[in-house]
């Protein structure tokens, strides 16, 4: 809507009644600008249409002269109601105040020309100025397909200057991308996400919609969202796939004298040979990918390839690529161009999908779909692939309460919990954090070619009294560290991060010199079980109390009663 300060109506008028004489018209016409003569209707003689007067006799009325030669009426209306009409601008429009009464001015349609010409340029600008807001590259086409915008981010990303491009086709540069958009002006459908390969070098997600006016498709706008960065770093990743267990004897990798962990590798040892899925269930850093490992190297799939996906490290739409592939063709120009995807990688071996709870619905029906059948269809074809592909997965997250909330598929959850391993937080079985650490100094020892260091008591206490809030990996981390800052032939506390060091709390188990001496032998002997367990887990009530048998609440009533405070 225009706005009536941006428009400056002509108010050199005068108002004359229909039997005014065209001599007094004229008269008029030397004074103002326009004449208007109010009868049924409003007409309006301007300064330059004199000459159209000068045909008839000055004492016909000029309301005759009007019916004799025709002139057509003028209308009146606000501002706001001109910018909505369908405008017949063969004469001049009337204005009238909607606050005030009578008429206040004149508008020609040599200043609503210059008036909608202004608002362009000024809509141009707004324009511009969002494209460059943007943080992705946009392309804009006209109903040719030729482009009309092409930010800075774009340039950048394609390495096309905006006025190499401008003006011409899409397709001129983009043969893939011109089919995107080429789509959205024949089917006046929007695009959402979708991946694409605009050329060897890019890989993009396009968000793009039509523009339409009068239910009729005018051009197209596409954002592209450059993630040739991310699918680079993911080749990467899979590429140099860290080998966390020995293949020869994988279960010994996994190091535990807690009870639920040696439950946990008692119940992968059984599953390895059988082909059905396994999910992995704990918090993050507590080894399941380590787990799974070990299940594929030490099962009948262990001649086959290892390949793992993260579903919380891909975008969303180029998951279903990364998952199943795309045939060649589809996404780029190249018919050479495809890509095997996880499932095929991984055939006659495992496939590890890590974060499954990350994976769309939609992703998630037709991965069920493999699952049950095990056959797939590449991204963008009709041909069905089959595997044969073991899929171990693993959560971080209460599967069964995303069921219920619908955020997770049923059918699938169902399938995967066949047989579901969940691994305990380190912070759950502190007892096993000394063979831990002895196993990580061996190895960063080795890898970084230094002499294997003494093992402090304090530094091993200070470790089984932290949470590890990162788990396993977080100790990994923590020794890796240590042992390449460290230069004495003994790890100590201080060699530790304060974060680590400021929770750090060691409890004496000295006992009260009166209460030791009143207790009965039964008590005699539960009092040293417990100060033999405080001793074994150096000081750790929770690991205390899951040695004892007993609840924590119990161990510390015991502690309190014997005077182990």
């Amino acid at each position: 809507m225009i706005k009536m300060e941006q428009i400056t109506s002509d108010n050199s008028f005068t108002i004359v009644k229909p039997y005014t004489s065209l001599m007094d018209i004229k008269n008029n016409l030397l004074k103002y600008d326009f004449v208007i003569i109010s009868a049924e209707e409003y007409y309006i003689v301007s300064k330059n249409e004199c000459n159209f007067l000068a045909l008839m006799d000055d004492s016909l009325s000029v309301i005759e002269w009007i019916e004799k030669v025709k002139w057509t009426p003028s209308t009146i209306s606000t501002i706001d109601e001109l910018s909505m009409l369908q405008t017949d601008w063969s004469r001049p429009f009337l204005i009238k105040d909607p606050e005030k009464e009578g008429i206040s001015g004149i508008i020609t349609a040599n200043q609503w020309v210059q008036l909608l010409e202004l608002k362009n340029e000024e809509l141009s600008v707004y324009f511009s100025t969002l494209a460059e807001t943007i943080n992705d590259a946009v392309t804009a086409v006209d109903q040719e397909g030729k482009v009309i915008c092409w930010n800075t981010v774009a340039e950048g990303t394609y390495s096309i200057k905006r006025e190499n491009i401008l003006g011409q086709k899409i397709g001129e540069h983009f043969q893939s991308e011109s089919i995107i958009l080429h789509r959205i002006l024949n089917e006046g459908r929007p695009v959402r996400g979708a991946y694409h390969r605009p050329n060897n070098d890019n890989h993009v997600l396009v968000n793009a919609s039509p523009v339409i006016k009068d239910n009729t498709v005018i051009g197209g706008i596409a954002t592209e969202h450059d993630i040739t960065q991310i699918v680079r770093l993911n080749e990467e990743l899979d590429s140099s796939l860290p080998l966390l267990i020995h293949q020869d004897n994988p279960f010994s990798s996994i190091i535990g004298v807690n009870a639920e962990i040696q439950k946990a590798v008692k119940v992968a040892q059984k599953v390895a040979y059988a082909d059905i899925p396994v999910l992995l269930t704990g918090e993050p850093g507590s080894g399941k990918e380590m787990l799974a490992q070990a299940i594929h190297y030490g099962g009948s799939k262990r001649t086959g390839p290892f390949v793992s996906i993260n579903c919380s490290a891909i975008p969303s739409t180029l998951l279903e690529i990364e998952l199943f592939g795309y045939q060649k063709g589809v996404f780029t120009a190249d018919k050479k161009i495809g890509k095997n995807g996880k499932i095929e990688q991984s055939n006659n071996g495992t496939l590890f999908i890590e974060e499954i709870d990350k994976m769309p619905l939609d992703i998630q029906e037709k991965f069920l779909h493999y699952l049950e059948h095990g056959s797939f269809y590449r991204v963008g074809t009709t041909e069905l692939l089959t595997t044969h592909t073991r899929v171990i997965a693993s959560t971080s997250q209460a599967l069964e309460a995303m069921v219920k909330e619908r955020k997770f598929n049923e059918n699938l959850y169902y399938r995967l919990t066949v047989i579901n391993i969940d691994i305990p937080p380190l912070r759950e079985r502190p007892e096993d954090i000394v063979k831990l650490v002895e196993q990580f100094v061996q190895e960063f020892s080795s890898k970084y070619k230094k002499p294997v260091p003494k093992i402090g008591s304090e530094f091993i206490t200070t470790l089984v009294n932290y949470e590890w809030p990162g788990n396993v990996r977080e100790l990994r981390n923590v020794v890796e560290r240590v042992i390449l800052l460290n230069d004495e032939n003994i790890i100590k506390t201080n060699h530790l991060q304060k974060n680590i060091t400021s929770s750090y709390y060691v409890n004496n188990g000295h006992i009260s010199g009166p209460q030791e001496t009143s207790i009965q032998e039964e008590e005699k002997e539960e009092l040293s079980m417990i100060q033999e367990a405080l001793s074994k887990t150096y000081g750790n009530k929770s690991a205390a109390a899951k040695l004892l048998g007993m609840s924590r609440g119990t161990l510390y009533n015991k502690i309190k009663e014997y005077g182990l405070n």
